[in-house]
């Protein structure tokens, strides 16, 4: 209706006004009943014609909408932004890896006139941090459009919130040059920086030479002493002294992969040791020198206890080439974010 003929009515939305360097914010919330004094107001912000509010059982205001956007979207680890023209944000309560139902997440998509935006799955979040956004498109929407959002994702959160577990962590570094002091190690400095970023404490370190026995040997013994993860570094490749692999292969873990589909880091060993599915990994030595690698993909699901399958590291092809930027903005940028 005409604003000028509104004194009395109640709007049915948020009205914005936009000072650009200024403001953006509502001038008037949802629910307001117009009086004489607010019609320059709203006419100053381009409100000749407004919407108000007209209850109708069959259709549901953006703002009550969007708190079932909400309900759909949130799992445990998360708190709603207040709501704000049909509006919510899911905000992080704590350190952890987000996980997204992707098929649930498309599927809500396609229903049409509402909306969710993400981060990407499989990364690390922090406390306080924004997530994902919802927001229902039209005023007012149709009830059964929000059954049917319900329908398509039922069974469960579109999202969860997945917390950093510190693990004690043991760490085998192998190589006749380090073991005989031919070369300074450089590799497990650049582990244990990686490995300290998520709270956990080494528990171990032992040196090896390139006898695969002894490598067995030093990782049966970190495990005996109660590590909940192993790191091996060093003899990745394919050259005869390299038998890392060999030594991983003998302590009877479960191997998911000799190689992933990312570079750096096709040489990566990914394991699981025993009832409790400790995790052995053997890094290559890109890990040492380039800035990001298959690892800091792969680092926070262990940290997060979500099992890394050969399919999930199958999927790391797109997406999984670090330009190797001058700059580097990891995670704000394309590497390990395949479809």
């Amino acid at each position: 209706m005409k604003t000028t003929e509104a004194v009395g009515q109640v709007l049915c939305h948020d009205v914005t006004q936009i000072i650009p360097g200024v403001t953006k914010d509502a001038v008037f919330r949802k629910g307001h009943v117009i009086r004489e004094e607010d019609i320059p107001v709203l006419l100053s912000v381009g409100k000749d014609h407004i919407y108000i509010w007209e209850n109708n059982e069959n259709t549901l205001h953006e703002n009550d909408a969007a708190l079932i956007l909400y309900e759909i979207a949130a799992g445990k680890g998360f708190h709603p932004s207040p709501i704000k023209e049909g509006k919510i944000e899911l905000i992080a309560d704590y350190d952890g890896l987000l996980k997204i139902d992707r098929e649930k997440l498309y599927a809500l998509n396609s229903v049409g006139e509402m909306m969710i935006a993400s981060r990407h799955g499989n990364f690390p979040v922090r406390a306080g941090e924004k997530v994902a956004g919802t927001r229902v498109i039209p005023l007012v929407i149709d009830k059964s459009k929000m059954e049917r959002a319900k329908a398509v994702t039922e069974g469960g959160p579109i999202f969860q919130l997945l917390p950093f577990v510190p693990h004690r962590t043991g760490i085998v570094t192998t190589g006749n040059e380090v073991f005989y002091g031919r070369i300074e190690d450089k590799f497990t400095p650049v582990i244990i920086e990686k490995i300290r970023s998520f709270g956990c404490d080494i528990m171990g370190h032992e040196t090896c030479d390139d006898n695969p026995e002894r490598i067995t040997a030093s990782i049966m013994k970190l495990l005996g002493e109660g590590a909940e993860m192993v790191v091996c570094t060093g003899g990745m490749s394919v050259d005869p002294d390299d038998r890392t692999p060999l030594a991983i292969r003998n302590t009877g873990a479960d191997i998911v992969s000799y190689g992933s589909p990312v570079l750096p880091g096709a040489m990566f060993l990914l394991s699981y040791y025993g009832e409790k599915r400790i995790p052995v990994l053997g890094l290559p030595g890109c890990v040492m020198y380039a800035k990001r690698t298959v690892f800091d993909l792969i680092l926070p699901r262990l940290m997060a206890n979500d099992p890394v399958t050969a399919a999930d590291l199958a999927r790391l092809g797109e997406g999984g080439l670090c330009l190797s930027c001058p700059v580097c903005t990891f995670p704000n940028c394309g590497f390990g974010k395949g479809a």
